[in-house]
């Protein structure tokens, strides 16, 4: 963002927090003219890209999330109606209004592909038949691949590749908790899956199949020992699904977990980095 874009964001900010927590807290509150707007206002700001539900800090290497902006997509859902929704031949019911101006924006969505209103989709990135849900962040250059979801409030960055069918969770409530983060260059082979807050890291690789939640095991096997963590993949990390044995009354079963199987090279570029990877490591995508 701008250092504008960020002014004007910590003034409105500033401006409409007090109200969206107030409506958050007292549902009665809603009824208020002045309450309604603001909620109206901060979910033009998120569909625009001057708000965001969570924001990155460059220099501490952390994502902040901003509980309130949450709390107005919550309320959002509350003071709207049901209504028909009519483009060209398909027809939907709901309750919030597709996004629009996608050629002003400079935004490829490609039919059936559907982003809602409330979601920003960054000039160049490009929508396949998939879906991305309101509360969502889209960088510029990323592909959301045939039916590739975005859960809402997902923050997806620049020049990411979400493969046919991945799935992208999300994560509106409570509304202090991490969504799922997906970060510059990354790339997500076919049917991989990111839930429950979990942070993939800038310019890793997922292969096809991966799962990863909050709990899952993510073993780096890289080393002499096996080196575990959990909701987040490193950065440039090469990732393949895996199983481990685990003791259970009945006996011992193979369970899922992601193995960290290598890194990305920093002799190549991404797409070069990236076929290497799938060379050297037999991932598949």
């Amino acid at each position: 963002m701008s250092e504008e874009g960020a002014a004007r964001a910590a003034a409105m900010e500033k401006e409409l927090k007090p109200l969206v927590e107030e409506a958050f807290a007292q549902p009665d509150a809603r009824k208020r003219p002045e309450i309604r707007k603001a909620i109206e206002q901060t979910i033009a700001l998120l569909d625009e890209g001057t708000l965001r539900v969570a924001q990155h800090d460059s220099e501490r290497d952390e994502w902040t999330v901003f509980p309130w902006v949450k709390q107005a997509i919550l309320v959002y859902f509350g003071i709207r109606q049901m209504e028909r929704i009519e483009i060209g031949p398909f027809e939907y019911h709901d309750k919030i209004p597709l996004k629009t101006g996608l050629d002003k924006a400079g935004v490829r969505v490609v039919p059936p592909g559907v982003a809602r209103y409330g979601a920003h989709l960054e000039r160049g990135s490009i929508l396949m038949p998939g879906y991305v849900n309101i509360g969502a962040w889209v960088g510029a250059g990323t592909m959301v691949d045939t039916w590739a979801t975005v859960g809402s409030c997902a923050q997806i960055g620049r020049g990411v590749h979400l493969s046919g069918g991945v799935g992208i969770g999300g994560v509106l409530e409570p509304p202090g908790a991490r969504p799922v983060i997906v970060e510059d260059g990354a790339f997500l082979g076919s049917r991989a899956i990111v839930v429950e807050g979990a942070r993939v890291g800038r310019e890793a690789v997922l292969g096809a199949n991966v799962v990863i939640t909050a709990s899952t095991s993510i073993i780096d096997v890289t080393g002499p020992e096996p080196m575990e963590m959990r909701g987040v993949v490193p950065p440039r990390s090469v990732v393949i699904p895996g199983t481990r044995p685990k003791a259970f009354p009945a006996g011992t079963f193979d369970v899922p977990c992601a193995l960290i199987i290598g890194t990305r090279k920093e002799s190549t570029d991404q797409k070069v980095s990236l076929n290497e990877a799938l060379r050297d490591y037999q991932v598949s995508v």
